[in-house]
């Protein structure tokens, strides 16, 4: 098979077409990392080996128009981290910055192994966001440093070190990182973050400073922690219909963020908090390397709308945390203001023959599977 044929479906496979509106030129890059070569063009026929080489690509190039990189199926080792720094192409809302499969979970040629697989073995740093990390020391897997990136389609695996091999270190990734609180528009779709605390742990699937974070159709399964949105007073956040499962630290986290969170079709189950939440200024004290008061302030308080949501066998509803080492002390779950939404103590069965498109969802038929929590955009596997 020759490389055209191996990419072949990938034109079939949902390749965005021209749409009115959108700039006539784009730049697109490939990565294969079985036959790709760094130092080759990164087209269909002769694509990159690495995602970092297509990051470095798409900092170098210049223009307005949108820059996609399409990822193969198959283990892309990660190195380094990714940086998304471009420094004389500009996006926009409509012309954006997109790292994606080649073929997308609701095209009828995806299966299971057609996700691209990241798996990070880059060095650990001894330094995290700037300074020197007290807990041992910190990975970024991708650093978004622009606004108006799609992230899709993606299989995001954990780290393989030992989380905790002496008492007060905390080895730790961030799978997806944007630590610029002026940046906006970020959005994350139909991918999965697995990981084990034992084997490969995953600290955060995504954490996030800035305006407009949007988490859609996910699954998350063995992190610490999902999302952390953690700019105090940001606004347009969203995370839609998303699989939480056995997440041993918390299935989202907030940081004061404002109330007009969409939080919606989500299904959480077997996890230790549902949320997580700490106000404004006890992230910024984190932040910026400070400790964090003790107490929250009564106008710091916040409430926030859980619409069609299922929480099944969570240890706790609703908590505070404070920094790498969470420090977990409950809230009044009366702070979530809870609509159409069902809390049970019995787990959500989990779908786990491999064979079956909805693999690591929600058993299909069940009540939790008719939220629509999952990687699939359309109805229907």
């Amino acid at each position: 098979m020759n490389r055209r044929e191996i990419f072949g479906t990938a034109l079939l496979g949902g390749i965005p077409r021209m749409v009115a509106g959108q700039p006539a030129r784009s730049f697109e890059l490939w990565v294969h990392p079985a036959i790709g070569d760094d130092a080759g063009p990164g087209t269909l026929p002769a694509p990159l080996k690495t995602l970092a080489e297509a990051a470095r690509r798409v900092n170098r190039s210049e223009g307005t128009g949108p820059a996609t990189i399409y990822l193969s199926e198959g283990i892309h080792s990660i190195g380094e981290t990714t940086l998304l720094r471009p420094e004389r192409r500009r996006f926009s809302k409509d012309a954006r910055l997109t790292i994606r499969a080649a073929v997308l979970p609701d095209d009828p040629e995806w299966d299971t192994g057609r996700m691209p697989t990241l798996i990070h073995t880059m060095p650990l740093p001894e330094t995290w966001n700037g300074r020197r990390d007290p807990a041992g020391g910190a990975a970024n897997g991708m650093l978004v440093e622009t606004s108006h990136v799609t992230i899709q389609g993606l299989k995001f695996l954990g780290y393989p070190v030992v989380e905790t091999p002496r008492p007060g270190l905390i080895r730790r990734l961030y799978a997806i990182s944007r630590l610029r609180g002026d940046l906006e528009d970020l959005e994350i779709a139909q991918c999965m973050f697995l990981g084990d605390d034992l084997t490969n742990p995953l600290h955060v699937a995504v954490i996030a400073m800035g305006d407009s974070v949007r988490v859609r159709h996910c699954v998350f399964r063995g992190s610490k922690i999902t999302v952390v949105y953690w700019s105090g007073h940001s606004q347009g956040h969203e995370m839609t219909h998303c699989f939480c499962d056995s997440i041993y630290g918390s299935a989202v986290w907030t940081c004061g963020v404002q109330e007009d969170f969409d939080f919606r079709n989500n299904v959480i189950s077997n996890c230790n908090y549902v949320w997580t939440w700490q106000p404004a200024s006890w992230a910024a004290a984190v932040q910026q390397g400070r400790t964090p008061p003790e107490t929250i302030r009564p106008e710091e308080r916040m409430s926030y709308r859980v619409v069609n949501c299922h929480f099944a066998a969570n240890r706790r509803l609703f908590g505070s945390g404070v920094g790498a080492r969470q420090q977990y002390a409950d809230l009044d779950p009366s702070w979530l203001k809870l609509v159409s939404t069902r809390v049970e103590d019995q787990t959500v069965p989990v779908e786990r023959d491999q064979t079956k498109r909805n693999w690591l969802h929600p058993v299909e038929g069940t009540e939790a599977a008719r939220l629509g929590a999952g990687l699939f955009l359309r109805s229907g596997k």
